[in-house]
């Protein structure tokens, strides 16, 4: 009996590691590249975009960049709920303003339809404390409640 629970045991032991690895592994896949306007659904024209919060969002037509302005949030949940991954436009980290491979590969997390990179891990956590404070810090326009950068 002892060995059959402990098999049991191992089992789900087994079950659970496997699974947080194919997560961790699902977390850092990159996601599908955007091909079309987040405002009206029509293919991208790459000369149409706005930069916004580090991230480099395209569009059809000059009239959808104002419409995007106005709730952006709102594209940003789109694009996260479809699982696409905007150009990031980041040359520095966020957090400690460090350029980016400067300390090797940067660290890169998903957050509300963005993809923010940091100079190493360590910035991750500062970011996931207060993340409106640092995406207003990054390159491009920036919220309402942020300053604008250039």
């Amino acid at each position: 009996m002892k060995g059959g629970i402990m098999k049991k045991v191992l089992s789900l032991v087994a079950v659970g590691f496997f699974g947080l690895v194919l997560a961790q592994a699902a977390e850092k896949q990159p996601g599908k590249p955007q091909t079309a306007c987040p405002v009206s659904g029509k293919p991208i024209n790459k000369e149409v975009y706005v930069d916004y919060q580090g991230q480099r969002v395209y569009f059809c037509c000059n009239a959808c960049p104002d419409k995007f302005r106005k709730d952006p949030e709102k594209y940003f949940a789109q694009f996260e709920k479809e699982g696409i991954e905007l150009e990031n436009i980041q040359k520095a980290c966020p957090v400690s303003g460090e350029e980016l491979g400067e300390h090797g590969e940067p660290s890169v997390i998903h957050y509300k339809g963005r993809t923010v990179k940091f100079c190493c891990p360590a910035c991750e956590k500062p970011f996931k404390a207060e993340p409106e404070k640092y995406l207003n810090g990054m390159p491009g326009e920036q919220s309402k409640a942020g300053k604008k950068t250039t």
